[in-house]
Formats: C-alpha cells, sequence, structure tokens
C-alpha cells in the first residue's frame, strides 16, 4: 500500500473514487477552493491518511 492511500479501505476507497467522479462529472461548475466538494473530499481524504501515518509512526 502506497503512503496516498495508507490507513484506508479498499471499499472507502472506491466509494470515495466513485463519489469524486460523480461530482466532476454532474458537479457544480468551477467554485472556489473553500466551497468546492472535490476540494473538501480531497482535504478530508488527505486528514485521514495523515492520522493513519500519525498512528503508524507512535
Amino acid at each position: 500500500m502506497n503512503d496516498k492511500n495508507a490507513g484506508l479501505s479498499l471499499v472507502y476507497r472506491i466509494r470515495w473514487r466513485l463519489t469524486w467522479l460523480l461530482l466532476h462529472v454532474a458537479g457544480p461548475a468551477t467554485l472556489p477552493d473553500h466551497l468546492d466538494p472535490r476540494r473538501r473530499m480531497e482535504r478530508e481524504r488527505a486528514t485521514r491518511v495523515a492520522r493513519a501515518q500519525l498512528a503508524r509512526h507512535r
């Protein structure tokens, strides 16, 4: 498992990718980063990965 997927289950990663693609195709047009749902998803995923890496290194 590489670092960008550390701590994420296969089901979460599949669901996340499908949701991200759906928002990419049928989501809102260009929005500022703090309002864009895809950017929010990316930030939340990065937070999950960071927490998993921190827990692994403790």
